[in-house]
């Protein structure tokens, strides 16, 4: 059998459908010849399935990020893009990681309805949310779905600060409701930019927003009085750590004032679905490309251990940080507080609750 021509993946970032590692049997993309390829030229569809999540409230225990707890409107994200660390998490769902990540994705259409019946529990303790730290919640359903909107409702009406990740400029459609809520501080949006180039860009993340666009939404919010940071993630060896500081440059003067970044992680079925892309679009880099990140994971393409697993460790990891420290220090970026207030925190009156007198 025929391996399926690449175009018939136009639009996605990868370029198989990997089983996922709890599935028994292997599934490979072929063409048996008997269409002569008429439908292998056709973009992947997008399909829309219903979450049942009882909860919407994630916890996080790694000692690595900033945040306790996350919001996700999604499960899967169309942005496509091959280097995401939650693609594995499909897998969960007997999916696979590849193509059905970024072609199936569900919904949690009671999202903002569960979070309010949680922020309202005695137990709660108002600290930031992060909202979209696995799947992005500003991707291209997002503009029907509107869960996203109507989670930052609920957070403007608690007075619950939160914290936005995306790559998307659909940021901006939102910003009636940012911009009160940075008035009050609690608000902040960071922005990932992974390379500055638009044909690379469009290759690995294949549906966010193009990076022009990125930093261009990053002055509107700025413009607006909304704190953004950005965040350089992925940084690739080899192939986009070149770029660490004309993106934060950008950044800073597009209005950024905090900034981060990320040392590639490839967890699980990501490595082979990472190189697999690598072989097919960077052919010639492929093989520095993955012995760079070799050095960066003590001979793996990966480790889980806390503490490194996000900066990497030996001296082309030590380089990338030094080289951030400076290009920070040289643009004024993370020289601010970039707190957000957690003391007016009030969950408003339901229907049914007697008024207080005074």
């Amino acid at each position: 059998m025929d391996e399926i021509p690449r175009q018939a993946l136009k639009g996605r970032g990868a370029i198989s459908n990997l089983t996922s590692r709890y599935e028994r049997e292997t599934r490979v993309l072929a063409d048996d010849g008997w269409g002569e390829n008429e439908a292998l030229t056709e973009t992947v569809p997008t399909q829309v399935f219903d979450d049942t999540a009882r909860s919407v409230l994630s916890k996080n225990t790694s000692p690595d990020v900033i945040f306790e707890r996350s919001v996700n409107p999604y499960r899967g994200c169309e942005h496509a893009c091959i280097y995401c660390f939650a693609r594995p998490t499909h897998a969960y769902l007997g999916l696979s990681p590849g193509l059905d990540f970024e072609t199936k994705i569900f919904r949690k259409a009671r999202a903002a309805e569960l979070l309010a019946v949680e922020l309202r529990a005695r137990s709660y303790r108002c600290k930031p949310l992060a909202l979209g730290a696995n799947t992005d919640p500003y991707q291209p359903i997002e503009r029907e779905q509107r869960i996203t909107r109507a989670v930052l409702e609920v957070c403007r009406d608690f007075n619950q600060p939160v914290m936005i990740i995306t790559k998307s400029a659909l940021v901006l459609r939102d910003l009636d409701i940012l911009a009160p809520m940075a008035a009050k501080g609690l608000v902040n949006v960071a922005l990932s930019v992974t390379t500055l180039d638009r044909d690379l860009a469009r290759r690995m993340e294949p549906r966010a927003s193009t990076p022009a666009r990125r930093l261009a939404a990053m002055r509107e919010l700025t413009a607006a009085g909304v704190p953004v940071a950005v965040l350089a993630s992925p940084m690739i060896p080899g192939l986009t750590d070149h770029e660490l500081e004309a993106i934060l440059t950008a950044a800073a003067e597009a209005g950024a004032t905090q900034a981060n970044y990320i040392l590639l992680r490839l967890p699980l079925e990501i490595a082979d679905l990472f190189e697999e892309w690598l072989r097919e679009h960077a052919p010639n880099r492929a093989e520095r490309v993955l012995s760079l990140i070799r050095q960066c994971r003590e001979g793996n393409l990966y480790q889980s251990q806390f503490g490194s697993r996000m900066k990497g460790s030996g001296p082309v990891a030590e380089l990338l940080s030094k080289r951030f420290k400076l290009a920070c220090r040289r643009l004024g970026l993370n020289a601010r507080d970039a707190a957000l207030n957690c003391d007016d925190f009030k969950p408003p009156p339901a229907r049914g609750d007697q008024l207080t007198m005074f």
